[in-house]
């Protein structure tokens, strides 16, 4: 079951220091309290008591941490109702899609060649485009370590740079695989070097490298119809629905790449 696979693939990203929560497992960063780098994942089939919801808000909030969840429904339909019964509100609920055959490298408007960021320079540069895309505040080295995490494990990183100027303007990466899934995720453009087919080149060359290492389940999570547009030219297709949901509490920084 796909759904089942993406839990799976959710839960070994979480990493070694998630924490266990009954029937949840929570992803919780002990340097970043943005809401994409904290969530639960439910087990499959799982259907929490009040007690459960109620451990897991707990949880999060003695880490001051917004309590929050992302997760497929249809692997876990239990869940939901008994989130909305303790105050937890839907975030949105975004498309997920996958490729089964690399997609052709498209046209970009400049000359700019996708490499990958495999050392510290060059995942410094992915670092910054990244913050700058998402809006983030600059780049840190926790945020290099964690991008060096992805690359140890089996991940891949990739940098579109301006030939002309040799500066990085463009970004994604894949997260370390399990069992043959991985998400593509983190996929940025500067902001000066927008509409011109960067990110659809990115998107390509990743998805390409991917599936020629052994990721047989290629992912994404589309946050608008324009990315989502972008993927579908590069071969993506609709599977399945995620759900992100979450409980009031104080305000967190949410954009940001996994």
């Amino acid at each position: 079951m796909f759904e089942s696979d993406v839990h799976a693939y959710l839960r070994a990203a979480a990493g070694d220091g998630a924490v266990r929560v009954p029937p949840f497992l929570a992803r919780l960063d002990e340097h970043d309290d943005g809401l994409f780098f904290n969530y639960a994942v439910p087990d499959d089939g799982a259907r929490p008591t009040s007690r459960d919801v109620a451990n897991l808000i707990t949880a999060f909030e003695d880490r001051r941490r917004t309590p929050r969840l992302e997760y497929l429904p249809a692997a876990a339909p239990g869940v939901e109702a008994a989130l909305l019964a303790a105050g937890f509100r839907p975030e949105r609920r975004l498309p997920i899609l996958t490729c089964a055959q690399a997609p052709p490298m498209p046209a970009v408007d400049d000359p700019v060649e996708v490499v990958k960021a495999a050392n510290d320079a060059l995942l410094w540069q992915v670092a910054r485009v990244q913050s700058e895309a998402y809006g983030m505040p600059e780049a840190t080295e926790h945020d290099v370590a964690r991008l060096r995490r992805v690359v140890e494990r089996g991940g891949l990183v990739a940098l579109a740079v301006d030939a002309a100027s040799g500066d990085g303007v463009g970004a994604g990466q894949f997260g370390p695989p399990h069992r043959g899934v991985s998400e593509l995720a983190g996929v940025g453009v500067r902001a000066s070097h927008r509409r011109r087919g960067i990110a659809a080149a990115v998107t390509a060359w990743l998805t390409r490298e991917a599936l020629a290492g052994g990721i047989t389940t290629p992912f994404l999570m589309p946050d608008n119809d324009g990315a989502e547009r972008i993927y579908r030219r590069a071969g993506y297709a609709r599977v399945a629905e995620i759900l992100h949901i979450s409980r009031q509490s104080p305000l967190r920084r949410v954009c940001a790449p996994r």
